[in-house]
């Protein structure tokens, strides 16, 4: 824990933002064929998940690993980059009324992954364990309310 300080990375919060952005224009205007407003299945996992977003951005922003590099272009930045790509590119089909499995998890794992590709290149493993159970429990909502 010694190689650990708050501080503030911004490069968190622009994943966050980014990941975030597609969110907040499906508040503001439903999506044709809007299968995600439905009642979820899964209240308690929904929870569990709830509560490891809020903690994992809270570390990813505000929890600096004294030992990280300068941000730079690595290849675990790539993916993350890559990910959100995917994400957009899921939201694009959801719009466009396609609520086919691949779809949805388009919609699930890559920004998951973007957050844990960033937090392991910023060696932050403090929201690495927190992008983990959220993870897992944004894939069983996914899976359990929209695909099985």
């Amino acid at each position: 824990m010694k190689q650990y300080r708050f501080g503030f990375d911004v490069w968190g919060l622009a994943v966050f933002m980014l990941i975030m952005l597609p969110n907040f224009i499906w508040f503001a205007v439903p999506a044709p064929n809007d299968i995600l407003r439905s009642e979820s299945k899964t209240a308690v996992i929904d929870t569990i998940g709830s509560v490891c977003q809020a903690l994992f951005v809270a570390a990813l922003c505000f929890i600096v690993n004294k030992n990280r590099s300068k941000f730079r272009v690595t290849p675990k930045i790539i993916a993350a980059v890559c990910c959100v790509l995917i994400y957009y590119v899921g939201w694009g089909f959801y719009y466009a009324g396609i609520t086919a499995p691949h779809v949805i998890i388009c919609l699930t794992l890559p920004p998951c992954l973007a957050f844990l590709f960033l937090a392991l290149d910023r060696k932050n493993y403090i929201a690495v364990i927190f992008i983990s159970v959220f993870t897992v429990c944004h894939f069983i909502y996914g899976l359990s309310n929209f695909i099985l």
